[in-house]
């Protein structure tokens, strides 16, 4: 059984897919995980592979959702996509997003947030 803060996310992942999907994008899977890794959302977009973190904040304290992406953060994403590449063989472009959400704000969508590198 889900708890509350699970429930949440996942929720907030839904909302997130919804978002993107009204944007043109088109879903690939949904939390993928790994070692040392999880992927909130994949999709796609044109010829591109999107890794979306989607991150939910109950108020802007901090510096709100998208604040909380930090560099240890984005290394974890970084593997758990480099796994997902080397599984599926992908060999198009790629980039890493942020979708930030928090109470009452519309989503914060972030393209290429950070690279690989």
């Amino acid at each position: 059984m889900r708890n509350a803060s699970q429930q949440d996310g996942a929720s907030a992942e839904r909302t997130a897919e919804a978002f993107l999907v009204a944007q043109g994008l088109q879903p690939v899977t949904r939390n993928y995980r790994c070692k040392g890794g999880e992927l909130d959302l994949i999709m796609r977009q044109a010829d591109a592979l999107v890794f979306v973190e989607v991150r939910l904040r109950r108020g802007r304290a901090f510096g709100g959702a998208t604040a909380s992406v930090d560099r240890r953060k984005q290394k974890r994403l970084i593997h758990a996509a480099q796994r997902y590449l080397q599984q599926t063989r992908w060999t198009g472009p790629c980039r890493f997003d942020v979708i930030g959400l928090d109470d009452r704000s519309p989503p914060e969508w972030i393209r290429n947030a950070f690279d690989a590198s």
